[in-house]
């Protein structure tokens, strides 16, 4: 009697066993290359693409330990380039731009002011005010953009223009000037 081969286990516990053996290597891979307190967060990362992706994984071990690599390694560069972004964003922020020469000293500061709260706010806050401030878009818009409805798009405008007036003012009592037209709503008028 010859007994027929095993069949092959399912995905779920080909990706189980995956883990265990790359795990140690894909944490030590990311730990090389940021923070080590980040690096669980690169290999979570990396390994919800591999599951995602995980039929186009190479069949050989080698092969498969490198492909998780370049999976880590892009979620790596996106995570730069989202940091980059935000740091563009800030720069622009502060940067006193055209007619600067007519500016006041309390004018420049109010801006160097507005780009230290910009950084202390988390990034969907900056997402949320970059669409509506600098992207000019409505609530309907915007909300579009964020795949959620306009009312859910007023709420997290609403809570980060409340966390941007706390940064910038704890008190509610110095908002001037350019500043406190970021922070404060616009009409409603085009609102949707």
């Amino acid at each position: 009697m010859t007994s027929s081969p095993a069949p092959p286990p399912d995905r779920e516990a080909r990706f189980r066993a995956f883990f265990v053996q790359a795990h140690p290597d894909l944490l030590r891979f990311a730990q090389r290359r940021v923070h080590p307190s980040h690096a669980e967060d690169v290999a979570a990362d990396a390994f919800l693409v591999a599951w995602r992706r995980f039929e186009e994984a190479p069949a050989l071990p080698g092969d498969r330990r490198a492909w998780l690599f370049g999976i880590a390694r892009n979620c790596l560069l996106n995570t730069r380039r989202g940091e980059q972004r935000r740091t563009a964003l800030a720069v622009r922020i502060a940067d006193v731009g055209p007619g600067e020469a007519t500016w006041t000293a309390d004018e420049i500061a109010e801006r160097v002011d507005l780009a230290r709260a910009w950084q202390r706010l988390d990034a969907a806050q900056q997402e949320v005010l970059a669409l509506t401030a600098f992207d000019d878009l409505t609530s309907a818009e915007a909300a579009r953009v964020l795949g959620t409805t306009a009312m859910g798009y007023r709420l997290r405008l609403m809570r980060a223009r409340r966390a941007l007036r706390h940064h910038l003012d704890p008190t509610g009592s110095l908002l001037t000037g350019p500043i406190r037209t970021l922070a404060e709503p616009r009409p409603t008028s085009e609102e949707g």
